[in-house]
């Protein structure tokens, strides 16, 4: 569906809601204020003065959905891009239309609901007006509904429920489809909040195309920090934002068929990494578990390879299959109904034959009973004409019924074909589902044999590298013993050494002692001496007194007494006494 088609069906609703009396008719100043809106939500400039000029004639009475077509296309339609907000515009329609039509009593949805509702009707319904959705569109939408609520597709539940559509032909508009929902009548057992969530995740893959939404933590280009953010997956490329509000959006990931998406180890305390490589640049992103990590790398994946090929997204893809299979069915149907007609239609010419053929009879009847004579042979040669021509009528109508018989028939087989293809097409996709189920399951039993398989030669380096370790330690210790053993014996010829300083020391200092011995003995002798000699001369001289000479410094105290030695004597000494401690010990 183009961009046209899907602003004609918002735009068919606002009309439609316009035409109060339902003639198939608006008046020109609501057509007006409704160009002027379209105008306004979709960034074209308005002419007012065209809608005038398009519609001056006479009469000032309203236009016809027709009429207003070729000024909706030519000045409004062929001047839209794609550069506005088409949920302000589908808001605006939304609003024109269920002011009118929507219901309120006993639903158990909201208006935004109601509105999520609306779209999603007129992204599912045919391409033909007044606007209705199929009842395989139905059970899609009910399908998917379900699901998103997380609850179960009853089959036989909607079976039910086709069978009252086939008085509304197979089908429901969009006030049905809101009531449908609104009421609940596939949604028993379901709070209000869980409808509300369904009809939103619905909203978002088919409306605004989220394939896939959710938290996970991104690496920084700048900082290389990990920043939580909020994801969203649509076809054509990632954005991310602060939280799920979608308040502050922080960048968008495009992308391409050049684009792809690999699984990384975990490093710098980050699990489950995952990265998208582009063309300009590769973005690092963290899961919160393996599943979530796998479940975004198939849908990245799955964008890419559409790109690629240029098919469009799933959903849409999705929804033309469906309409080619239910145009095809469709034609094989008129096709049938056609073929069905002409039989019809040869059987109708026989009769009308036959009918002409039985006048024609009763004609001769009548000339024969007048000429009976002359024409009995005549009429009994025409009696045997009718009763063949009746055998062959008779023989004719059997091959017609067992014609439509047979195709009767064939139509039944034709359909049970078609069931049959159906459910070996459900079992094909569970059998698909399956497949890929147990290739997860392989791929992760084969990622958790390597990485214990990586556990084990790292444990098997450390254990080497321990051993190593223990083995150098050895070493290490019989070198220290040897040189602590080394330094006991040069400490043990120190302390011998030691010990012959301290004897010899022990001899000098006796030596000493026997020297200052013989020096008091000599100096008691020369007191002796001394004092006889002052005796002397005081004898002789009266009162003259010697006085001798004192020191002038403190009077050295050693071992043999005061004033045994002089000072040169006892530095000679000292110093001698120093060079036998600092000479080294001999070795024993």
């Amino acid at each position: 569906m183009g961009l046209r088609d899907e602003l004609l069906k918002a735009i068919w609703h606002a009309f439609t809601a316009l035409d109060v009396d339902k003639s198939g008719k608006v008046s020109k100043s609501q057509l007006k204020v409704l160009s002027h809106n379209l105008c306004t939500v979709m960034k074209i400039p308005h002419d007012p003065v065209a809608l005038e000029e398009h519609f001056r004639d006479d009469d000032e009475g309203p236009v016809s959905n027709q009429g207003y077509m070729p000024y909706l296309n030519r000045f409004i339609l062929d001047k839209v891009q794609d550069n506005f907000d088409r949920m302000d515009f589908n808001r605006m329609c939304w609003t024109l239309c269920a002011r009118k039509n929507l219901n309120r009593n006993h639903l158990l949805i909201s208006d935004d609901d109601a509105f999520k509702i609306w779209c999603i009707f007129n992204f599912l319904s045919e391409d033909k007006y007044p606007l209705v959705m199929v009842s395989e569109e139905i059970e899609y939408f009910l399908r998917k509904l379900t699901e998103a609520m997380g609850g179960s597709w009853i089959e036989e539940k909607f079976e039910e429920y086709k069978i009252q559509l086939s008085s509304k032909h197979q089908c429901l508009n969009v006030w049905e489809l809101i009531e449908l929902v609104g009421m609940g009548h596939f949604s028993k057992g379901m709070d209000r909040q869980t409808l509300s969530m369904g009809i939103n995740e619905v909203f978002q893959e088919l409306i605004l195309d989220m394939l896939k939404q959710g938290y996970m933590m991104k690496k920084g280009h700048k900082r290389k920090n990990w920043t939580e953010r909020w994801f969203l997956l649509k076809p054509n490329l990632i954005s991310y934002y602060v939280s799920e509000d979608l308040t502050e959006k922080k960048g968008d990931i495009l992308l391409d068929g050049n684009c792809c998406v690999e699984s990384l180890p975990d490093k710098e305390g980050k699990k489950c990494l995952f990265y998208v490589k582009c063309s300009d640049k590769s973005f690092e992103i963290s899961a919160s578990d393996k599943k979530k990590k796998q479940e975004w790398i198939q849908a990245i994946q799955t964008c890419i390879t559409l790109l690629k090929v240029g098919r469009p997204a799933p959903h849409l893809e999705a929804r033309q299959k469906r309409r080619e299979l239910r145009q095809k069915q469709q034609a094989e149907q008129e096709e049938l109904e056609l073929r069905m007609r002409e039989l019809q239609t040869a059987n109708e010419n026989k009769q009308r034959e036959l009918e002409a053929l039985r006048k024609k009879l009763e004609e001769a009847a009548a000339n024969a009973a007048e000429e009976e004579h002359r024409r009995l042979q005549t009429q009994s040669e025409l009696q045997d004409l009718y009763r063949v021509e009746m055998e062959k009528e008779k023989m004719v109508r059997q091959q017609m019924e067992e014609q439509v018989a047979q195709k009767s028939s064939e139509l039944e087989q034709y359909l049970q074909r078609v069931r049959e293809l159906e459910s070996m097409y459900h079992r094909l996709e569970e059998a698909l589902e399956e497949e890929r189920e147990a290739r997860q399951d392989e791929e992760t039993v084969r990622k958790l044999q390597a990485r214990l398989l990586e556990e084990e030669v790292s444990k098997r380096t450390e254990l080497e590298q321990v051993h190593l370790y223990q083995q150098q330690t050895i070493s290490e210790t019989q070198a220290e013993k040897q040189e602590l053993e080394r330094e006991r014996l040069a400490k043990e010829s120190a302390l011998q050494s030691a010990m012959q300083q301290l004897q010899q020391l022990e001899a000098d200092r006796q030596g000493a002692l026997e020297q200052y011995e013989e020096v008091m003995k000599k100096l008691a002798d020369a007191a002796n001496n001394t004092k006889s000699w002052k005796d002397k001369v005081a004898h002789h001289e009266g009162l003259i007194r010697l006085i001798q000479p004192g020191p002038k410094y403190p009077q050295k105290i050693t071992n043999w007494g005061p004033a045994a030695f002089t000072e040169t004597e006892l530095n000679l000494r000292e110093k001698d006494w120093q060079e036998k401690k600092n000479r080294p010990a001999t070795p024993q």
